[in-house]
């Protein structure tokens, strides 16, 4: 007969940021601030998206599919975040930390394929504006958006049935604010060969896939505009694909550092990792705001419509 694999840890603990009580009370209020501007910032965009019909194109469909889910990726990691700060046990359930895991893989795959699509989307417009309305028309985005969240959606069922497969005896203690697949990895007592496969795998096929149809269309739109004549249109260009570029930027340079830099180095990790799970989800609705002048009409014609409603 065939042996299973029993699970001797049944929860894990989470150290966290700092042990000092009065620097927890000050970062729980600080992360408690950071995360109501990112729920305010991310459904304030969804909101101006959805209701102004100007804003009915593909380029801010896909927008609010992003603004939706820097909501829902901040949402997976700050709440317990906050509880742990204020806890004076800092634990997870094994079934809460491998369900962290999945939702951090799924949110994360996911905003790896809508940027890329959101780069693809700005090819077309700019290197074929003519065609634009037909190439990317409703059924062409939704099946974009399908497929991204399709593709995230395996990938973080596959990562986190392999690593749940690994026998986890002990120690238990994270280091780290969140239950991510790398931390978790070092604990299991078992051969982990499969899931350093998978997690490899994952990295070269998404990350090589989508940053190859990222950087394509990033050459292909400065080509364009750097053969436009006119310093306006060219200006234009670079005025449009300027948020997307930053966005993009932040998500990757975060992202490629905190799986790149060495096992040991635990503090830069968790300093990268707050990056790209809670500063970027922030940053980037305010950063498509700020840099769109479409969204800041939307938004003024927004306000100015419930002002006359109210008075």
């Amino acid at each position: 007969m065939e042996v299973r694999n029993v699970t001797k840890v049944t929860m894990f603990i989470l150290l966290g940021l700092s042990n000092n009580p009065q620097t927890q009370v000050l970062l729980f209020v600080l992360f408690l601030m950071i995360y109501l501007l990112t729920l305010l910032g991310n459904l304030l965009m969804l909101l101006v998206i959805i209701t102004d019909s100007h804003l009915h194109t593909p380029m801010y469909f896909f927008l609010r599919h992003l603004s939706f889910l820097d909501a829902f990726y901040s949402s997976i990691i700050v709440p317990k975040l906050l509880e742990n700060l204020l806890a004076k046990w800092k634990t997870i359930s094994f079934l809460g930390c491998f369900t962290q895991i999945f939702l951090v893989i799924f949110s994360g795959s996911t905003e790896a394929c809508l940027l890329s699509v959101m780069a693809y989307d700005r090819f077309q417009a700019v290197c074929h504006p003519l065609l634009y309305v037909v190439t990317m028309n409703r059924k062409v985005c939704i099946g974009l958006v399908s497929a991204s969240w399709a593709i995230g959606m395996s990938t973080g069922l596959i990562n986190t049935f392999l690593l749940a497969q690994q026998q986890f005896c002990g120690p238990n203690l994270i280091h780290n604010f969140a239950c991510e697949l790398p931390p978790v990895l070092l604990l299991a007592c078992s051969d982990t060969y499969t899931s350093l496969a998978s997690i490899l795998t994952t990295m070269v096929v998404l990350g090589l896939c989508t940053f190859v149809l990222l950087l394509g269309s990033y050459i292909c739109i400065i080509m364009t505009a750097l053969g436009i004549n006119s310093a306006t249109g060219r200006s234009k260009i670079f005025y449009t694909c300027s948020s997307h570029f930053l966005v993009v930027t932040i998500f990757y340079g975060s992202g490629i550092f905190r799986y790149m830099t060495p096992a040991s180095s635990s503090a830069l990790k968790q300093v990268l990792s707050m990056q790209y799970s809670v500063v970027t989800p922030l940053v980037n609705p305010f950063i498509y705001s700020l840099q769109n002048k479409e969204v800041k009409a939307a938004l003024l014609r927004m306000l100015t419509k419930k002002s006359r409603m109210i008075f």
